[in-house]
């Protein structure tokens, strides 16, 4: 477990922390509704993904480390809202924070460069879609300019029960 006063760095996710991001992912996977995957993923099978946000554009992975370390506290992302074109200036956020890691503002420093990051982007609209309950990423969503703009209820069906989404809208 990372310690609370740890030095906290945020840089651009590499092919090198595929296996770290895939094991932070397959934690959520397996143990929470905050995704609605249901399998865990082998970094083979994640690559795609991690290729799928480079350094530069609309669609980000940024990593926060320990300093010295290269210890995945956790990542944000940005990635494409829906594949047709008329989408191409919204995007969906997203931000995983390790298992010990939480209330040490990592997902707010993560979320702060992300969206540094996304600034000089053609971009209009930031979603995030928030699994319920989620008070914690409700806050930090709001902390970020999110508005809660609407609910889908009992969308997804996951360990044996119905899970709605919240989604969240931010303007860029």
């Amino acid at each position: 477990m990372p310690s609370e006063h740890e030095e906290v760095q945020v840089r651009p996710g590499t092919e090198g922390d595929l296996t770290a991001l895939t094991d932070l992912y397959n934690h959520y996977v397996r143990e929470t509704a905050i995704t609605f995957d249901t399998a865990p993923f082998t970094p083979e099978e994640r690559l795609p993904w991690l290729l799928s946000h480079p350094v530069d554009g609309p669609y980000r992975l940024m990593v926060a480390t320990g300093a010295g370390s290269r210890r995945i506290l956790g990542y944000a992302t940005s990635s494409p809202f829906r594949p047709k074109p008329a989408y191409a200036t919204s995007v969906e956020t997203t931000v995983y924070v390790a298992p010990g890691a939480g209330r040490r503002g990592i997902g707010t420093l993560l979320y702060k460069t992300l969206f540094e990051a996304l600034a000089g982007e053609d971009l209009h609209r930031a979603y995030a879609g928030v699994a319920q309950p989620n008070d914690a990423s409700a806050r930090l969503h709001e902390r970020f300019g999110f508005r809660h703009v609407g609910t889908y209820r009992e969308v997804g069906r996951k360990f044996g029960r119905w899970w709605d989404v919240a989604w969240y809208e931010k303007p860029l």
